[in-house]
């Protein structure tokens, strides 16, 4: 086998995990920061993942899930979050895609 069948293989595992991981978690809808606070806003009780990463600037990463979709937004600053919003902080935020 080639190196470039072995590639082409490791490509197509990792297509599939990709689509696998898309059909497990749900679309996943990027919007801006003050987009992302409106659905907050508008939701009752929102559970709301964080995490900080970031490797020449800190950034933010917020992700929830609304009316059956999950919202996605990052910021280079904290964003201030509600009293009625639940947090789970994460080490890390991946996406499929």
């Amino acid at each position: 086998m080639t190196d470039g069948a072995i590639a082409g293989g490791a490509g197509a595992s990792q297509a599939a995990a990709i689509a696998n991981a898309v059909r497990a978690f749900g679309p996943v809808v990027t919007v801006e920061p003050q987009d992302f606070e409106a659905i907050l806003r508008r939701a009752e009780a929102p559970l709301v993942v964080c995490a900080q990463g970031g490797v020449f600037s800190t950034r933010y990463q917020y992700l929830t899930a609304y009316k059956g979709l999950f919202f996605y937004t990052k910021t280079q600053t904290p964003l201030p979050l509600g009293r009625n919003v639940e947090t789970i902080n994460a080490r890390k935020l991946w996406l499929p895609g």
